[in-house]
């Protein structure tokens, strides 16, 4: 019984608990001034009410109007008083209903002067007080303001004992009645606007915190990191992270007036203005890793890699751009040291070899020398010169103020043909350690405007790289085809393939794709550079599992400019180098 009570009980509390929460929301509903204005209504109707009283009052003890002047003047007393006690009381600390009393006072004055005189048509005063009740109380004042003005309007028309039935008896309460509706109607869409736009203004607040929250975390993100960031707006505002701001201090002279002079990526050459990243980045460049040293040669020097991109807002319009410094002092340190190191032992070793090759020289000039042993110090003076030249190679690729191997060349007539053919023969003792065959069926005689030692670099680096790449017991396959504009190398190979991203770097010096295999890393890079400066290109496609084909393009004559190779050319050799990369290895299964 007990739980029963007490459920009985709770069933009672949200009854009334919710009988309250809809007797407040009707309230509510009910009175749309609940916001410190009722003060500000009051006044300006009692005082607009009051003026219009104080005119009336004026025309009749001018015009001598016939009536009641007591009655008439009571009831203009009794509104000159609410007037005075309207501007004098609070409204604002007292309750929204109190504010009522008012304008029914009024009615009740107006009602006064009516009776005085009957036929003066004071009654439409009554508008005052109507719209007031309806605006300031809401459904409870509209309704309250027309009965009472209904029944009042009624006690003075039988009263006075009106005339007969006419259409100017219904007048009065029909228009009070559509005033009061107006009155009424245009203050719950003022208050439904007001609420809309108090709800805008909480949910634009939100996006603001949400907004100043977010750029806040972006602001110690970009204050964490160790790079510099300049984030320049399209109306020229620059705003930059704290790391970039140390950067800038770090880069100023000891007095901290000036900055550090600047110089170009090898260090020696001075940079101009008009050069520098954030320059350059205000016109609208954009660029990847500029180097830039600070400071002269003789000193402490510091070294940034800039890179600028352009900013786009959600209408795809330009919001100006960013410009990304990293301190690379310490790695291109270690790269001058590198290659320092790289060129000194290069240029150790020139020496010997040079002695070398003068002694085989004149070993080749004695006479009464076997055949046999002439043909071995052939092969010794020949793969000593083969090793000069690396050397010279590796001396100019380790140049710091270059990204290319300094190259020259002497081109001349030369028959591709029996220059691949011999790298082939040369290439054959290693090719038959791996058993490896290399098909030459398709090197045709071609000929090329090309330096015959340099292109014969270029073939040794491709066969030898296809049999050290290819795989046990595959092939490499030869071929050598023209026309009257450009001459093609082709060198392909069964092996272990490539990554797109190894595709991306190959020809980049002392890159590997492989660590099993040995190597320097800068054969690419000299081929490609060596046909660069031929005027033509080389290209690369490959598959991982599938193979890998080198297609080298240089000029078949004289006086004759390559135009760019075509991409659906690069995309047509690699499709081909997947295709029979496949058909050899199906029928080698």
């Amino acid at each position: 019984m007990g739980n029963v009570g007490t459920r009985s009980a709770r069933r009672g509390e949200d009854r009334s608990g919710r009988r309250s929460t809809l007797w407040r929301s009707l309230i509510g509903e009910l009175t749309p001034y609940r916001d410190g204005t009722s003060a500000r209504v009051a006044v300006l109707q009692q005082l607009m009410l009051g003026l219009v009283v104080l005119a009336v009052a004026a025309f009749a003890i001018i015009a001598a109007i016939p009536g009641d002047l007591t009655l008439f003047f009571t009831g203009v007393g009794v509104v000159f008083v609410l007037t005075i006690v309207t501007l004098l009381v609070p409204w604002n600390a007292l309750s929204p209903w109190a504010v009522g009393i008012v304008p029914v006072l009024d009615i009740v004055a107006i009602l006064l002067m009516r009776a005085a005189f009957p036929e003066s048509g004071l009654a439409l005063l009554w508008l005052f007080p109507v719209m007031w009740m309806s605006g300031a109380l809401g459904l409870v004042g509209y309704i309250a303001a027309n009965l009472f003005i209904w029944v009042s309007y009624g006690w003075v028309i039988a009263v006075g004992q009106e005339s007969a039935f006419s259409f100017a008896l219904l007048l009065l309460p029909i228009v009070v009645l559509a005033v009061s509706t107006g009155a009424y109607l245009s203050v719950r869409r003022f208050a439904a606007q007001r609420k809309l736009l108090d709800k805008q203004a909480l949910v634009l607040g939100q996006s603001l915190e949400r907004t100043q929250h977010q750029e806040q975390l972006v602001t110690q993100v970009l204050d964490s990191v160790d790079f510099g960031v300049i984030r320049i707006s399209a109306d020229g505002v620059t705003i930059t992270n704290e790391a970039q701001a140390r950067m800038q201090h770090a880069l100023m002279t000891a007095d901290g007036q000036n900055r550090l002079p600047a110089f170009d990526a090898d260090g020696q050459t001075p940079l101009d203005p008009e050069r520098m990243p954030v320059a350059r980045a205000r016109r609208g460049e954009v660029f990847d890793n500029q180097i830039v040293w600070f400071g002269s040669p003789d000193t402490t020097r510091r070294a940034l890699s800039v890179t600028a991109r352009r900013l786009r807002d959600t209408q795809g319009g330009d919001a100006g751009v960013v410009v990304i410094s990293r301190d690379v002092t310490a790695e291109r340190t270690a790269l001058f040291a590198r290659d320092n190191v790289v060129a000194s032992v290069s240029h150790e070793l020139r020496a010997p070899l040079t002695a070398i090759v003068g002694y085989l020289d004149l070993a080749l000039e004695t006479d009464g020398i076997p055949e046999k042993v002439r043909g071995d110090l052939d092969v010794a003076m020949h793969n000593a010169e083969r090793m000069i030249q690396i050397i010279s190679d590796i001396l100019s690729a380790t140049s710091s103020s270059k990204s290319t191997v300094d190259v020259t060349v002497s081109p001349e007539n030369v028959d591709l043909q029996r220059l691949v053919i011999e790298s082939a023969a040369a290439w054959q003792p290693t090719a038959l350690e791996r058993r490896i065959t290399i098909f030459t069926d398709d090197v045709q005689p071609t000929h090329a405007y090309v330096d015959p030692a340099r292109m014969r670099q270029v073939a040794d680096n491709l066969v030898s790289n296809a049999i050290k790449y290819g795989r046990e017991g595959g092939s490499v396959q030869l071929a050598v085809y023209g026309d009257a504009v450009a001459s093609y190398v082709l060198v392909r190979d069964d092996g272990i393939g490539l990554s797109p991203d190894d595709q991306n770097r190959l020809f980049r010096r002392f890159f590997r794709a492989s660590t099993d295999v040995g190597g320097t890393g800068l054969g690419l890079a000299i081929c490609r550079d060596i046909v660069r400066a031929h005027g033509g290109e080389i290209i690369v496609g490959s598959e991982q599992g599938v193979g890998t084909a080198f297609l080298v393009r240089v000029p078949a004559q004289v006086d004759v400019t390559l135009p760019p190779i075509d991409p659906e050319e690069a995309l047509s050799i690699s499709g081909a180098i997947t295709t029979a990369g496949r058909s050899d290895m199906e029928a080698t299964g």
